[in-house]
């Protein structure tokens, strides 16, 4: 059995992942997916860059430099809103410090958008994935969910900015939607969908 190891420690990440991955296999082999944290590694590692894709890089090159042979994947992941030039963008987890809970900053941002209406809440999710080859190929992507944030929280599933995130066509909020319906049009839905992708074409080619 092959294993992949994601470079998170967040539970409800894992939790995703782990349904939009379910069936992966590399080469006829079944795939195996771990946290940092189930394969020993606590590390603190310093995401400095300015994009999404380059934190992914990374959180992804780091972790394989402490497992070396093993295909290792990361994301980067946050919300952009619009009205207030794009924040918290790729600060999202670290808005307002690491330690506010979501739903004071759910909070803020509503707040901050009291003046705006319509298209000018326009909003979006974004997702990089960096998968490291135990080769050392880098394979990358970037994906988005499009939408506009909510005038109050609203749904009891999903995690983050997810009650606050509305998707036009359905008019719910991403916590408003079940875990597959979510999985099927979100940024780390589409992101994990192609990265798995391009590691199969990776190990065929």
């Amino acid at each position: 059995m092959m294993e992949i190891v994601f470079a998170t420690n967040n539970e409800d990440k894992m939790y995703e992942i782990r349904k939009i991955l379910k069936g992966l296999t590399i080469g006829g082999e079944e795939v195996r997916i771990f946290s940092m944290r189930e394969k020993g590694i606590d590390a603190d590692i310093v995401e400095d860059g300015e994009t999404f894709v380059e934190n992914a890089a990374i959180k992804a090159k780091a972790v394989a430099g402490m497992l070396p042979g093993t295909l290792v994947i990361a994301d980067d992941s946050g919300l952009e809103v619009d009205f207030i030039n794009r924040e918290p963008g790729i600060y999202s987890s670290r808005y307002m410090g690491k330690d506010t809970s979501y739903r004071e900053k759910n909070r803020n941002i509503i707040a901050r958008l009291r003046d705006a209406e319509g298209e000018k809440r326009s909003a979006r999710f974004v997702c990089a994935a960096v998968a490291v080859l135990p080769d050392g190929r880098q394979l990358s992507t970037q994906q988005t969910l499009e939408g506009r944030i909510a005038h109050e929280e609203r749904g009891k599933n999903g995690f983050g900015f997810d009650p606050i995130f509305l998707i036009p066509p359905y008019e719910h909020t991403t916590a408003e939607l079940t875990d597959e319906e979510k999985n099927a049009i979100s940024h780390r839905g589409k992101a994990m969908r192609m990265i798995r992708k391009l590691i199969a074409e990776a190990y065929t080619s």
